[in-house]
């Protein structure tokens, strides 16, 4: 584990999983999509599809439309609900978190083409920034980066590699961050299943949502 590494507050854990863990979640996350598929974000007021796909785990899920950015229990095309966070999952929170209260949701972002990205932005439409936000990576690697509080203030940035773990929290709880490139093609693990035919680079980010009592 490196601490600070981008600033007061992060934290990377280099290849957190190794292979195994990685194929037993991906075939329940696999099996997790049948219920909630991937949809197309879009930007608020313009209604501008993302270059990503996304879907999400838990109670609630984290979506964005033309009426703006929120939470909400059922998947937005289906109006199902979202499937149950993988208790693989809870239990990497449980270790690397700090947290005492478990994530209410796993946003699954999907980067499956080579000129996908995220711009940078602030992880705030939460009630409970006093947990963290845990980040794993799956697939190719990414040039992940991180501000501060302003979004053009001075900027960082590393690569996230398959199976890595990043977290922020404290001081970085709110600092900007963003993907500027996909490194496509750099890693085989999402080949083998079919829901992950394009390759490419999956992030999961696990968040509390709700105030912690």
């Amino acid at each position: 584990m490196n601490h600070n590494i981008l600033g007061e507050g992060t934290r990377y854990y280099p290849e957190y999983w190794g292979s195994e863990a990685q194929n037993a979640f991906l075939e329940t996350l696999q099996e997790g999509l049948q219920q909630a598929p991937f949809f197309v974000p879009r930007m608020p007021r313009t209604n501008q599809p993302w270059s990503i796909r996304m879907s999400n785990l838990g109670p609630l899920g984290w979506v964005s439309d033309k009426s703006g950015y929120r939470y909400q229990p059922t998947h937005p095309e289906t109006s199902a609900p979202w499937p149950q966070i993988p208790q693989m999952l809870i239990d990497l929170w449980r270790d690397v978190s700090g947290c005492p209260a478990d994530p209410e949701c796993c946003l699954v972002n999907y980067y499956d083409k080579p000129k996908a990205k995220m711009g940078l932005h602030q992880d705030r439409d939460e009630q409970a920034f006093e947990a963290p936000v845990v980040s794993l990576s799956l697939g190719d690697s990414a040039v992940f980066r991180m501000g501060g509080p302003k979004r053009r203030g001075p900027t960082q940035s590393m690569k996230l590699h398959n199976g890595d773990v990043f977290v922020f929290g404290g001081a970085a709880r709110l600092h900007y961050h963003g993907l500027d490139r996909i490194l496509y093609g750099s890693s085989q693990a999402l080949a083998a299943y079919p829901a992950f035919a394009e390759g490419g680079r999956l992030n999961l980010t696990l968040r509390r949502v709700s105030p912690i009592a």
